[in-house]
Formats: C-alpha cells, structure tokens, sequence
C-alpha cells in the first residue's frame, strides 16, 4: 500500500521484501544497537549477536511468513517479520522495529496492524510473540493493542526473561487491516 501525501510531504509505502534485501540494513542494526544498549550487562555480546542470525531466512519468507518494511521517501523507517510458531495456524511475530530517529510517531504500531493483517491473509489465526523485560515500548505497544500477556519474568528468575504475548485474528484483520 503506497500513501501519496500533498506536495512536500513524505510518500510512506509498506514492501513485502527478503530479509536479505539491502534496504531491510537500518531494521537489523538497529536492532542490535538496541540489544546491546538494553541487555549487554546481562547477556553476552556474542549471544546478543547471534539473536539477530538465530532463524533461517526462509523462516521469513511466504507461505509461512513475511518480512516487511515501510519505507519514507524510499527509506526504512520500521519494519517486522512473522513466522510459523508451534502449529498451522499460529504466526510469531518477530523484529518488530522503529527507526530511533522517527519514534513516537506511531510507526512500529502501523506494522504491528499491517503484520496481523498480513498474518490473516496468509490463513494465521493467532499471533504470538515475545519481547525483553526491558523494552517497555514495545512492552506498552503490545498491551494498548489487545494482546494478553501470557508471561512475565525479568532477569535473576526461575523462567527466562521476557515477556510473551498472544493475541486471536480475525477474518476482518485480513479485509480491513487491524
């Protein structure tokens, strides 16, 4: 879906791409300057690295997934992907970002919307997904967007840290966007 603004505005697009694609390289490293500024005291940095490599390409790829960017003016601002979770009819959602210079704009809610719409499309009825006990945005994002918390632990717990999220599709998610 491409938004054409009145002259001097910026024209914003949503694009279904590969991860590999060359313009998806702002999402991933800030992405991990994120996980490093939020977690290196905790994680090990070569643990954090290999977080941004854990899944296969194709993980992100249709029919079980999607990678998608939207671009300003040609250029990633956010941007998120979904896989297939545990069964058919589950998508986990994945790097969920927002450019750190264009937050506050609602952005990463846009792909949350666009992501779940996708999601119905592509025949998921259910959304899970997960994100660190210190990221409190996207902690929020989730909350204000009708997910249910399934779990919540902070580092020096039993259970690992995070805190993970579901939430069920709807047939008008996929007709009308969320």
């Amino acid at each position: 879906m491409t938004i054409v603004l009145p002259a001097g505005q910026l024209q914003e697009q949503f694009v279904y791409v590969s991860v590999r694609d060359p313009r998806a390289r702002p999402l991933f490293d800030e992405l991990a300057y994120e996980y490093h500024s939020r977690y290196s005291d905790v994680i090990d940095p070569e643990m954090l690295r290999q977080e941004m490599v854990r899944y296969p390409d194709e993980a992100f790829a249709t029919p079980h997934g999607a990678f998608v960017l939207l671009l300003r003016d040609g250029v990633a601002v956010a941007g998120g992907a979904f896989m297939r979770h545990a069964d058919a009819g589950t998508a986990e959602f994945k790097r969920i970002w927002a450019s750190r210079h264009c937050r506050r704009q609602g952005l990463a809610r846009r792909v949350l919307d666009e992501l779940e719409a996708q999601a119905a499309r592509q025949g998921y009825t259910r959304v899970f997904l997960g994100t660190g006990p210190r990221q409190p945005e996207a902690i929020a994002l989730y909350q204000g967007s009708g997910y249910t918390l399934l779990s919540a632990h902070d580092f020096g717990e039993d259970a690992p840290p995070g805190y993970h999220f579901e939430k069920a599709l709807t047939a008008a998610v996929a007709l009308h966007g969320a």
